[in-house]
């Protein structure tokens, strides 16, 4: 009998297999000048070029990316073992890069299947939870942290890249990612959490008419996605996720007879 052809070398150690960098921080530039301002408080709180690799997308002369196809670009390109995605007008202040890692390295600790993680966000109780400087208030601090949430602040969000998450590909605008990303999270099984990390947003934002724009557009797509009852048909079986009475019904139904089928083919 001849034996099994060996088998290649993988090419990583799993139990190893980190990025060289551990972050890669990601922004939309429309303003060079704040943009200046970011990177140097950064390079002033430890993020090195031996640990982080910068980078931007210009919009300064015109709005070529949008919030989502940006931020799924930019996710293609990164080395980092952290993907940090923040606004142009955010600065650090007595928190930089060995705090950071100290807070995802506690996340690992509190739940090893987390994947965001931010400084502002909402949580399943309808609260919020809040560690930042910016207009509407000083060295604010709003729940326990860390605080797990369904939605994080687009002003720094942090993509855990071995836990990685996408974006909808179908909505677009400036609003709203940090939401879908955190849905798009918890439908792979994957938790997002508001940190301890302090910094200094100069803005506040605002829900303008294009906020509203894109918020209508997320409402209207998951709002019929998770509506609709499903019925999937795969090689195997038909597969359904009960949306009402009736389907939970037909569900219970179909995986009982299956189960009594399986026990008296397979034992």
């Amino acid at each position: 009998m001849s034996a099994f052809a060996s088998l290649p070398a993988p090419a990583r150690n799993a139990a190893t297999a980190w990025h060289l960098l551990s972050f890669s921080v990601c922004t939309l530039v429309t303003r060079p000048a704040e943009y200046a301002a970011m990177l140097a408080s950064f390079a002033a709180r430890g993020f090195t070029p031996e640990n982080t690799e910068f980078l931007y997308l210009d919009n300064s002369t015109g709005n070529g990316w949008d919030s989502y196809a940006g931020l799924a670009h930019m996710l293609g390109q990164a080395q980092g073992r952290y993907v940090v995605y923040c606004h142009q007008d955010v600065l650090l202040l007595a928190d930089g890069a060995p705090e950071l890692l100290a807070r995802l390295a506690e996340l690992d600790q509190l739940d090893p299947h987390w994947a965001l993680a931010g400084n502002c966000g909402g949580l399943p109780n309808g609260d919020t939870a809040i560690r930042i400087s910016d207009p509407y208030g000083e060295d604010t601090t709003r729940g326990t942290l860390p605080a797990r949430a369904v939605a994080l602040d687009e002003n720094f969000i942090v993509l855990r890249r071995d836990s990685p998450v996408g974006v909808s590909a179908d909505i677009g605008g400036f609003h709203l990612y940090g939401t879908d990303l955190c849905l798009h999270g918890r439908l792979a099984g994957r938790s997002a959490w508001v940190i301890n990390f302090h910094l200094r947003h100069l803005s506040g934002g605002r829900v303008d008419a294009g906020f509203c724009d894109v918020q209508e557009r997320f409402q209207r797509k998951f709002g019929a996605l998770f509506r609709q009852p499903w019925r999937i048909r795969t090689n195997a079986a038909w597969v359904i996720l009960p949306t009402t009475l009736h389907t939970r019904l037909q569900g219970w139904w179909q995986m009982r007879k299956r189960r009594a089928k399986a026990l008296k083919r397979y034992g």
